[in-house]
């Protein structure tokens, strides 16, 4: 059985890589970095004995699911598992940032995780059989800004999500939402020393605890899930922000980005 991972070059989407191939899953790994894929396709196949199939695909292209999907069956891949994990992340105010920026969020996050579901989910249903796993985040529940796109955009993925998980389930598909809070990796710019810091603390989580935790949950047929013991009650904190707090945050939050 093999596992398609979006995203797969470095950070989430490499352990969710190297995870499913220590759980014996053949691996489909996907990235906009040539060099990287390729490096990271060695290293799986080297550490754990796997079938490793690399491409290098820009998934802001509106041809790449179907591209993705004609690769897996001219290869005859028998794929049960499908992590769009694909992802970009800025902080800044709409006004100041570059269209083009907007847009690549926008194309990756609502576009290309609507077009990969569609086709694989096509896929699945013939099979009747397959898990998708749909990287969303806490931050689907916050209004704040500087990230009000980043945001607004992982709140469709979470909704689209438990609403597939509804039209799927009876095709013997299940279709998962995972909302980390903070993770550990270089998206969101924060200095090291304050990376570590914040893992200490138990406010961010390691990509690693975080892969376990969502293939657990795809696996078990969640429509979502927010993974961390104080994530869950921070949920209904963060939607009831008072104004004044969001405008505090909104002054000293630029200082923790590199």
């Amino acid at each position: 059985m093999y596992a398609l991972i979006t995203g797969a070059s470095s950070g989430i989407g490499r352990c969710y890589a190297r995870e499913l191939a220590s759980q014996g899953y053949d691996v489909f790994i996907v990235s906009n970095q040539e060099r990287e894929i390729a490096e990271t396709g060695e290293e799986i196949s080297q550490d754990f004995g796997v079938k490793v199939h690399t491409m290098y695909k820009d998934l802001t292209d509106p041809a790449a699911p179907d591209e993705l999907l004609a690769y897996v069956r001219e290869n005859g891949l028998d794929l049960e598992v499908l992590v769009n994990n694909a992802g970009v992340f800025f902080f800044n105010q709409l006004i100041n940032t570059e269209w083009r920026r907007v847009e690549l969020l926008l194309s990756l996050h609502v576009m290309a995780v609507t077009k990969m579901c569609h086709v694989f989910g096509q896929y699945f249903a013939e099979k009747r059989h397959g898990y998708i796993l749909n990287m969303s985040s806490m931050s689907a529940w916050m209004t704040m800004p500087g990230i009000n796109v980043y945001n607004s955009s992982k709140a469709y993925i979470l909704n689209f999500s438990r609403s597939l998980w509804y039209e799927m389930k009876p095709l013997g598909v299940t279709v998962t939402a995972i909302c980390p809070g903070a993770v550990d990796t270089a998206l969101y710019g924060l200095a090291p020393n304050l990376r570590k810091l914040a893992v200490a603390l138990h406010v961010s989580m390691t990509p690693e605890r975080l892969v376990k935790k969502a293939l657990k949950a795809l696996f078990r047929g969640r429509k979502h899930v927010v993974p961390g013991l104080i994530n869950g009650p921070f949920v209904f904190i963060i939607k009831h922000l008072p104004d004044w707090f969001v405008f505090a945050v909104m002054k000293r939050i630029s200082q923790f980005q590199k």
